[in-house]
């Protein structure tokens, strides 16, 4: 049975004044970034976007190329209590989450939780896939639920509450993947390159005289709220929204819309948590660029830090140098922008 949802009207309004407000802000936020940070416009518009939908985001990229920096500048633009782990092998949970501790007091001897580095507002967990497991693991309910529990105690974390983690690429020496449950609590994952020619000439000049960049405070929790409560209400069409679910029902190898290459080289493709990041960031993207519903090139321009995470290969994918870019990139251009859905 095909359904079709183009009808659908989205009751949501949007004020045409906040819609300048949220595009003056982030304008505002992402020249301020840039001041620091040269030639990453698209991963700084990417993070903002992670961050105007209430999310995480994972930075990967060879060491050197500013991915700790960039989170710095960006706690300071926005105003937002930060704190960044160092993630070592010999980290523990309680680092992070905090513990109670044997404290003195008038009254006699007790336990008093000390909080972790966690309970912020803005935390870069740095170098996350140098920790083991059971350490990265100690983010997940931080992650998804903003509360931490410890010896049977359940504690709010501060809002907004964001993770930016930043990874070396797994092949690299001393580093430990990371598990597939936490990997899809990252709305985004973003790709940090290295910078060409006329950018490195930029780094180098700024960075190596004396002083260093002053950043201002653009924004505050309080407007990030606004902005996220205004870019969310963008309306999204039945047609774009069926071709987001064809996207993510055609990166399972065991679905009819599979193409050859994912049922050959995917063990399993991307959960919901792909396709509601996607409308998230596609609704705020519109919103940037403009306009006042969802298109096409809204879903294509993050569909890629949306996905990559959740495309798991299987052996031979990996022995061939099968990448998820690749298989999304195509994705994109076969999957068919017209019809319902089945």
């Amino acid at each position: 049975m095909m359904v079709n949802r183009d009808n659908i009207v989205d009751t949501a309004k949007i004020d045409e004044a906040q819609v300048q407000e949220v595009v003056t802000r982030v304008r505002q936020i992402e020249a301020e970034v840039s001041r620091v940070m040269v030639g990453q416009g698209e991963v700084i518009r990417q993070i903002l976007l992670t961050l105007m939908a209430g999310g995480h985001a994972l930075l990967e990229g060879v060491p050197g190329l500013g991915k700790t920096l960039l989170v710095r500048t960006l706690g300071r633009a926005l105003g937002l209590k930060f704190a960044r782990i160092q993630f070592t092998p010999d980290l523990m949970p309680a680092d992070i989450i905090g513990t109670n501790i044997m404290t003195e007091t008038d009254q006699g001897r007790g336990f008093k939780f000390q909080a972790g580095a966690v309970f912020a507002n803005l935390v870069l967990a740095d170098e996350i896939n140098r920790a083991t497991p059971k350490t990265q693991s100690a983010l997940l309910e931080a992650m998804q639920e903003r509360t931490v529990s410890v010896a049977g105690v359940t504690r709010p974390l501060p809002a907004p509450f964001f993770v930016l983690a930043t990874q070396n690429p797994l092949e690299m020496e001393g580093t430990y993947p990371l598990p597939e449950a936490q990997m899809d609590r990252f709305l985004f994952k973003v790709q940090v390159d290295f910078p060409g020619e006329a950018d490195l000439r930029d780094i180098l000049l700024r960075t190596t005289v004396h002083g260093e960049t002053e950043v201002n405070q653009v924004a505050d929790a309080a407007d990030l709220a606004g902005l996220i409560k205004t870019a969310t209400a963008v309306p999204a069409a039945g047609h774009v929204t069926d071709y987001i679910i064809r996207l993510i029902l055609a990166t399972h190898p065991e679905r009819p819309e599979a193409s050859e290459r994912v049922r050959k080289y995917v063990r399993y493709g991307a959960s919901p948590r792909g396709g509601q990041a996607i409308l998230l960031t596609a609704r705020i993207r519109a919103l940037l660029e403009g306009r006042f519903n969802v298109a096409f090139e809204d879903v294509e321009a993050v569909a890629l830090p949306a996905l990559r995470h959740r495309f798991f290969l299987n052996f031979e994918g990996e022995a061939e140098g099968i990448t998820g870019d690749i298989l999304i990139k195509e994705l994109l251009e076969s999957v068919p922008k017209a019809g319902g859905v089945k």
